[in-house]
């Protein structure tokens, strides 16, 4: 650890400021256009998404001047999901507004390298840093966090080194963004055959021209017209809901004492799986509730107040076993051939449309299993899901192969962050090894 100096944290960075009071930022001022503000929402296993953002006047942004973020610097949980932080990047937004319950940090690059901080932040020491000063008692919350901020204890090595440190961990992440970027094109993909086939009734017929715009039979059902041989079906016809597991805080435990448990924070806002968010259980459960491969999982509670993550779909593609938690329902079709067809249907608008209407709650929304049972769609005779699944195949194997490959490449980048950060292992020792 040749070169590497002690510091209170407030001795080598610029500023700290907490996001605006609550007063100064409502609901209200809300807009579909404008600067950005982070959320909880916002901070995600890689670092900071630059989507699904809320937004306010530049004049109201201009009067919170304090809460506003740029490219570089960090920013934390403070109250909720405490221990997230992100590092804001270059992007289309040239800086940021962050919410009451955030706190930004601006480095002094004299001494600090932005990527660098946010990764020993992203560390058990710098995890445990950050929330000793924490409550768990009501809503979590770190206590005068500017504060516990600048007092926090960390060892730095020289700048260079540090830039080298965060060159490895970021070469990781980018893969794994990558990756992710990938699989967002073909979701999109995906979906968009979707409402080709099932939506706009533009599968290709017999001769492979397009069903409808091809003078296919339609007959008229109480959902309007359908094609020729399709049904009606409710979603209780067709599949099995199974209800999660309701636990107690002392059940979810370390990775190695239980099962991998689904909850609500596995759900990211752009209804991707956040594999950040997975938890343990050992508490007890019955047989039937044993997330199987292929199970269509649904978020049947929402924290948002924008109704974005009741009724997502994640499909469990991994072959060892799970459990969902009671913010969670499992979908099971009762025949083969149904999983993908039924994943993207509850992708489309009428579903969320539809669903929506089964939620309930004034802060906490949670969707009725009962009213889930009960929507209706139209549902394609089984030559016809055949024929989608062998389209549709190749597109979610790519999509699986990225996600796998994500696993491992966290992995290593888990692995060797706490070494590197600590300066147990040296960066010579271990470029190889990363570049190949």
């Amino acid at each position: 650890m040749s070169g590497w100096q002690n510091f209170k944290l407030g001795e080598i960075i610029e500023d700290v400021a907490m996001g605006p009071f609550g007063s100064n930022l409502k609901r209200d001022n809300f807009i579909t256009s404008g600067v950005p503000v982070i959320r909880g929402g916002n901070l995600n296993e890689g670092g900071f998404d630059d989507e699904l953002f809320v937004f306010v006047s530049e004049e109201k942004a201009q009067s919170l001047k304090r809460s506003l973020a740029y490219p570089d610097d960090l920013v934390f949980t403070h109250r909720g999901t405490i221990g997230q932080v992100g590092l804001i990047k270059k992007g289309k937004y040239p800086y940021y507004l962050v919410s009451q319950s955030q706190v930004r940090l601006t480095v002094n690059k004299k001494f600090l390298d932005p990527k660098f901080l946010f990764y020993w932040f992203k560390s058990p020491i710098g995890q445990y840093e950050l929330l000793k000063n924490s409550a768990q008692v009501g809503v979590p919350s770190i206590a005068s966090p500017t504060k516990s901020l600048k007092e926090i204890d960390i060892s730095i090595p020289p700048l260079s080194t540090q830039k080298a440190i965060a060159e490895i961990l970021s070469s990781l992440d980018d893969k794994i963004e990558l990756n992710n970027q990938i699989n967002q094109n073909l979701e999109a993909l995906a979906q968009a055959l979707f409402k080709q086939w099932f939506v706009d009734f533009e599968f290709p017929n017999e001769n492979g021209e397009p069903y409808k715009s091809s003078g296919g039979e339609m007959v008229n059902s109480e959902l309007g017209e359908i094609p020729k041989g399709w049904e009606v079906r409710t979603l209780e016809d067709i599949s099995k809901l199974i209800r999660g597991i309701s636990y107690r805080k002392h059940e979810l435990v370390e990775k190695e004492e239980g099962l991998p448990f689904i909850n609500l924070k596995c759900f990211a806002l752009d209804g991707t799986f956040r594999q950040d968010g997975l938890k343990y259980f050992n508490g007890k459960y019955k047989d039937h509730q044993i997330i199987q491969p292929n199970d269509i999982l649904i978020a049947v509670t929402d924290l948002t107040q924008d109704r974005i993550v009741i009724g997502l779909p994640i499909i469990w593609s991994r072959r060892e076993a799970a459990l969902p938690s009671l913010d969670v329902c499992i979908v099971r079709p009762k025949k083969n051939g149904l999983n993908n067809f039924l994943y993207y249907e509850f992708k489309t608008h009428r579903y969320k449309s539809r669903i929506i209407e089964f939620a309930n709650g004034s802060t906490v929304l949670h969707l009725s299993v009962k009213g889930l049972e009960t929507y209706k769609f139209g549902v394609p005779p089984i030559n016809l899901l055949n024929s989608w699944n062998d389209c549709i195949s190749p597109i979610l194997e790519r999509i699986e192969q990225n996600i796998s490959e994500n696993r491992e490449l966290t992995n290593l980048r888990d692995t060797l962050l706490p070494k590197l950060i600590s300066g147990k292992l040296e960066v010579n020792q271990i470029e190889k090894e990363v570049y190949g």
